[in-house]
């Protein structure tokens, strides 16, 4: 778990194998948006799933959010972060 983007974009370039990145839209630095598209464009089949309490209507970085990135809004159940991340994996 990184504390901000540059902190998982350096912990990324260490590892051989990452299976999803589960990242929310706001963070520290840059957004989850930007991480998403930096790591993707080391490991483009890197499966992705951004969070966020905000919506395309009050936070215009989610809309048109890149192809294969899932979105999950907040606040959600246990059960339904589960079952998007099976959904990424699977997929």
């Amino acid at each position: 778990m990184a504390r901000d983007g540059a902190e998982a974009l350096r912990l990324a370039e260490g590892q051989p194998v990452i299976d999803l990145l589960l990242t929310d839209m706001i963070l520290p630095g840059m957004s989850g948006r930007e991480l998403a598209t930096e790591l993707r464009r080391l490991r483009p089949t890197l499966r992705t799933i951004i969070m966020s309490g905000y919506t395309g209507d009050t936070y215009p970085a989610l809309e048109g959010l890149p192809d294969g990135v899932a979105y999950l809004e907040k606040p959600f159940a246990l059960a339904e972060l589960r079952e998007k991340v099976r959904a990424e994996l699977e997929r």
